[in-house]
């Protein structure tokens, strides 16, 4: 017999944005005073929390629950602060990967840079897109930290959870730099293990620990989690952290962008350094590596040449490695939450299905 959806059953999706609407609606009173133009800058950031799928605040919530902690107003607003997080991480990643489309509507960049070059205002519009998506960003950062500190859990639980909310908005600052010097740096003179190590290491720290881990934690401890029960979902979260991101990547080259909100092929035209990539290195024979890196990065690949790329990854098995790899970590992370004491019932299958939703192959 299924198991309950662990985030349509307690209709998450729902009153998160209703949490979400009421906050905003909050913050466009605050910024009321500085005139109608500032409305653009909360409307693009409403736009983008319309959207997504709510994972980093159901492991908050999930978190919470499985250590018998109750469903309540003041959990769901908790939550909530996680994806003003992750707006503000998609906002400022976007401005450094010059994305197009997030969700299927222009990027807030991209959205400002044309509201600009339509009123004809002085300056580049360009640059006025990528300041006014960065203060967005900023926005969302102070808006993250304040639901959750007047989310109405009580104090006490809020301080537990304090220090682990601000490790993630520390070491994820830490992570995308991580990012940029890694694509800056290269992979030339790189072995195959060294490869993998190095993107590895960025998706622990830009994606997997404030995707899961630290959401699951933020909940867990909030709940009055011990040391044991915290080193599993610890162990828990950080591997499927890592699956559902290796996922994504894989997504990013092959989902889609009906369903991804992005182009098809994106992340071959920014030229990421992933897993996928990394297995294509080492597979391809010396044609097939200078081919793919002749192509990888390259702003202006067309939708023939993203054939090209994608036929190439499939044909010399770097597709097939990466789905082992999927399954292989997000196998650990089960085993993980199988082994990990003080779990409800009900929050351990919750996180069990979890693992499932983060890594489907369509999402």
């Amino acid at each position: 017999m299924p198991t309950p959806h662990p985030i349509d059953t307690p209709q998450l999706r729902e009153r998160l944005q209703s949490a979400l609407d009421e906050n905003l609606a909050h913050q466009r009173e605050v910024l009321h005073e500085l005139g109608d133009q500032v409305a653009h800058l909360v409307d693009e950031i409403a736009a983008l929390l319309s959207g997504g799928k709510r994972l980093r605040a159901a492991f908050l919530y999930w978190g919470y629950r499985a250590l018998g902690g109750p469903d309540s107003p003041e959990l769901i607003r908790a939550a909530s602060s996680m994806e003003l997080f992750q707006a503000a991480a998609l906002l400022h990643d976007d401005v450094m990967d010059d994305s197009d489309l997030r969700r299927g509507r222009p990027t807030a960049h991209r959205s400002f840079a044309a509201s600009h070059h339509e009123h004809a205002w002085a300056g580049e519009s360009a640059r006025f897109g990528h300041a006014a998506a960065i203060l967005a960003g900023n926005l969302c950062l102070t808006w993250c930290d304040s639901t959750f500190s007047a989310s109405g859990l009580p104090a006490t639980e809020i301080a537990s959870a304090r220090g682990e909310f601000d490790n993630m908005r520390t070491q994820l600052m830490g992570g995308q730099y991580l990012d940029v010097l890694d694509a800056a740096q290269g992979w030339e003179g790189l072995d195959h293990a060294e490869r993998l190590e190095r993107s590895r290491t960025v998706i622990r720290y830009k994606s997997a620990k404030y995707s899961v881990e630290q959401p699951l934690l933020i909940g867990a401890r909030a709940a009055g989690a011990g040391t044991d029960t915290l080193t599993g979902l610890s162990a828990y979260g950080i591997a499927l952290g890592e699956a559902f991101q290796i996922r994504d990547d894989v997504l990013g080259v092959y989902g889609n962008p009906q369903t991804t909100g992005k182009p098809a092929g994106d992340d071959l035209r920014e030229g990421k350094r992933t897993v996928l990539i990394a297995h294509a290195l080492a597979l391809g024979s010396e044609e097939d590596v200078a081919t793919l890196l002749g192509l990888l990065g390259r702003a202006d690949l067309t939708d023939e040449q993203v054939t090209v790329c994608r036929d190439l990854l499939e044909r010399v098995g770097a597709v097939s490695a990466t789905e082992e790899m999927i399954s292989t970590i997000a196998a650990r992370a089960l085993e993980a939450l199988q082994a990990t004491p003080g779990l409800t019932d009900e929050g351990r299958a919750a996180l069990a299905d979890l693992v499932e939703i983060s890594t489907a192959r369509a999402t």
